[in-house]
């Protein structure tokens, strides 16, 4: 493989915030920064909502369809295995991911999926090292009301509880590192 092959890539991922470029010394994994996470939060629940009120006004029942299928896998799908510790198993991450995806694409507009697809990314690696074990949360319960209200075709009441959700990660995550005192990422 080439260095330019290599440096395009890298540089891709920057963009997508999920590398750091390290000015005379290369690129490096995104460092946790709660500032950082905070706004990808703010601009999540800013854009996401609006974005699931156009898929609840223009989707079709091919995309109502994609959006129960989802939620199925996404509630079949264990969040934890032994053998992934206590962060979110990379099948359910990847279930959690196409589930949320499949809530927006109905909106039929390329450049705010490539925006949501965007921020999800940059916020992807902050929300798995948000992701210990919660007893007080319930995922599967959030995620059912919201599959439910977007298929009922509620508008408000669908943007109020995607916004929440996004909202709660955050709150996971502060909470998170205030309780270990970490601003970096975790080992793993």
């Amino acid at each position: 493989m080439s260095l330019a092959v290599v440096r395009e890539a890298l540089v891709r991922v920057v963009g997508d915030g999920i590398a750091d470029r390290l000015p005379n010394r290369g690129f490096a994994v995104a460092t946790y920064s709660d500032r950082r996470w905070q706004e990808i939060a703010e601009a999540r629940q800013a854009v996401e909502p609006v974005v699931l009120r156009m898929s609840i006004e223009r989707g079709d029942v091919e995309w109502e369809a994609r959006v129960r299928a989802a939620h199925h896998r996404l509630s079949r799908t264990p969040a934890y295995v032994p053998e992934e510790g206590e962060y979110y198993s990379s099948a359910w991450s990847e279930a959690h991911r196409v589930f949320h995806r499949a809530l927006l694409e109905g909106c039929g507009n390329a450049a705010l999926l490539e925006t949501t697809d965007r921020l999800w990314t940059a916020g992807e690696l902050a929300r798995r090292w948000s992701s210990h074990r919660n007893p007080d949360r319930d995922g599967i319960e959030e995620h059912r009301r919201l599959e439910e209200a977007v298929l009922a075709r509620d508008a408000d009441t669908a943007a109020a509880l995607l916004a929440r959700h996004v909202a709660t990660t955050a709150a996971v995550l502060d909470a998170s590192t205030v309780r270990t005192g970490q601003a970096t990422s975790p080992r793993r």
